[in-house]
């Protein structure tokens, strides 16, 4: 290896100081960039060790970032992406159907505002909250009751 060339390690830990990321995620990443077989695996059992890599982290860090505009479906779907222990992924949506209804009519308040005046309107509505994961049940209920619940600002 060149003196050119960071090492594995050092490319983690760049990765590592950008935000929170999976082992599998490093795995991923860095794999392209090895240059004998294990040596990545070595460098990411060592940063796990010392606690660099933190799965908890990794999920504490997603739903920091993302629980407060997408639903518990989306935020599942990328922690199932980064490859994360599936017992993790299970507490942490559990964790975010709690406040399922109250996010989906935060995010609808801030782009909509105002009942939809026609069907049209309503469906756009709706289609914008299930694309952003939310359930169909809190998505119903916030764009039907959006008028009972909307203060004025």
């Amino acid at each position: 290896m060149g003196f050119d060339q960071p090492s594995l390690k050092g490319r983690a830990l760049r990765l590592l100081a950008g935000r929170e990321h999976s082992r599998a995620e490093l795995q991923r990443k860095l794999a392209p960039h090895e240059t004998e077989a294990g040596e990545l695996n070595r460098a990411l059992d060592e940063l796990q060790a010392k606690g660099f890599i933190n799965e908890q982290r990794v999920v504490e860090s997603v739903l920091h970032r993302r629980a407060p505009r997408l639903g518990a479906a989306r935020v599942k779907q990328e922690l199932q992406a980064k490859g994360l222990d599936a017992q993790a992924v299970a507490e942490a949506v559990a964790r975010l159907q709690e406040t399922e209804e109250a996010r989906a009519r935060e995010v609808w308040r801030k782009k909509f505002g105002q009942v939809a005046d026609d069907a049209h309107a309503r469906a756009r509505q709706v289609r914008f909250l299930l694309t952003r994961g939310f359930s169909a049940q809190a998505v119903r209920s916030v764009v039907k009751g959006a008028d009972d619940d909307c203060p004025e600002d």
